[in-house]
């Protein structure tokens, strides 16, 4: 990945300026809340964009950021001033922990229109080192597996999400939003979201067809 300085060191880097590419469409630098995971450290800070955080990680291009501290992923260190990370690239962020104003804008229609027509499914997805729990709301006739496949979104949100790092649950409560990089996902599974667990099969016999958990299996 372009970004080196995102994997495990002692001490920041320095840099001299940000990439054109990553300044708004307006020039302005509006400060978003930030705080993302790559595969060795936390970042937390302000990205310099207008609009949705998840539409400009979709873009997939370098983003300034500031004001920025980190501190190992596996929370073994506090968080400290890292005033020479000015942009990152969504492609070293596996997952980013927001609320729900990171999802793109809809209309009150489009609300209404998103709850009738798409699924929700309770879900684990292992992005190492992390393991990701919530819901996430798909369209009819699209498994949860999907999720593994090819999108033009690099990031799926999940709703009301936990995140744990080995035995340890990042934050102290679920998050309204956590967006997950599909492209370091390697398993999704459909769970009970109070225990992480795969839902129990009840007891008896199955009166004909196909229900819930014959396709869970």
């Amino acid at each position: 990945m372009p970004f080196d300085f995102l994997k495990r060191r002692k001490t920041p880097p320095t840099a001299d300026g940000v990439p054109a590419q990553a300044r708004s469409a307006t020039g302005r630098a509006e400060g978003i809340p930030f705080d993302g995971l790559t595969e060795d450290w936390r970042l937390v800070g302000r990205m310099d964009i207008d609009g949705r955080l998840s539409d400009a990680l979709n873009k997939r291009e370098p983003i300034a950021i500031n004001d920025v501290t980190w501190a190992p992923a596996d929370g073994s260190e506090p968080l400290a001033p890292a005033p020479g990370l000015k942009s990152v690239d969504p492609y070293d962020l596996v997952i980013v922990l927001t609320g729900d104003d990171s999802l793109p804008e809809m209309s009150a229609d489009e609300r209404s229109a998103h709850k009738v027509h798409k699924v929700s499914y309770e879900v684990a997805l292992e992005a190492p080192p992390y393991r990701v729990i919530g819901t996430v709301y798909l369209y009819p006739g699209s498994e949860p597996d999907s999720l593994l496949q090819r999108s033009s979104d690099m990031f799926v949100p999940i709703v009301d999400a936990t995140a744990t790092i080995g035995d340890r649950t990042i934050g102290s409560s679920p998050f309204a939003v956590i967006l997950v990089n599909r492209q370091y996902l390697r398993g999704v599974e459909q769970v009970d979201v109070r225990t992480g667990e795969r839902h129990e099969k009840l007891p008896g016999t199955s009166m004909g067809g196909t229900n819930w958990t014959d396709r869970t299996r």
